[in-house]
């Protein structure tokens, strides 16, 4: 079974709590038993997040060998120039870690998403903008860093599409098992 869940923000991508955290678990949303988070999102991060019981799903979808794309739509501080986004495309030092070549760009019209809760920071003099960005591997909070190292801090990061599967009609909470043709969606890496 493979199931798509919008994560909320301020949710662990795992079912145990830490201890002492004040974030809650993916316990809380009556998941059927033996599933599993596929990757993961952080707590600050919101979007789809795949679940599934089927071993081996984890390394097909994440291995970034296997060149598997995941979309986000990052709200940055600022307007990011052609050049961050080019920067950004041909990939970034992160000290112990250089990141594959991306896609990078400003998303034109800026898309309309429910304000999140607790709201993103605000500067009067400083504007918000999105952008998509595409990878085919995932580090620690590596979307954050990247958009740091080009001068555009990440104010709010939402993961969109996992290959082309997007989680339209969604809500922040929900979840659903994906029919036969959503899953070819999920595997498809075109």
């Amino acid at each position: 079974m493979l199931i798509a869940f919008h994560k909320p923000y301020g949710v662990l991508s795992q079912f145990t709590p830490e201890p002492g955290s004040p974030h809650r678990t993916l316990a809380e949303f009556g998941f059927p038993p033996d599933v599993y988070a596929i990757g993961r999102l952080d707590a600050d991060s919101e979007g789809l997040l795949l679940l599934s019981d089927e071993k081996g799903l984890n390394t097909r979808l994440l291995d970034p060998e296997h060149g598997h794309r995941r979309s986000y739509w990052v709200q940055v501080e600022g307007v990011p120039s052609a050049e961050a986004l080019n920067r950004l495309e041909a990939g970034i030092d992160l000290g112990r870690h250089r990141t594959r070549p991306c896609e990078a760009a400003l998303l034109i019209p800026q898309p309309s998403i429910a304000d999140r809760i607790p709201p993103i920071r605000v500067r009067a003099n400083i504007p918000a903008t999105w952008i998509e960005i595409t990878l085919t591997e995932g580090k620690n909070r590596q979307v954050r860093r990247m958009t740091a190292a080009v001068g555009y801090p990440t104010l709010r990061l939402v993961r969109v599409r996992i290959g082309r599967l997007g989680f339209d009609g969604l809500a922040s909470g929900d979840w659903r098992r994906l029919s036969t043709a959503e899953r070819a969606l999920v595997l498809d890496q075109s």
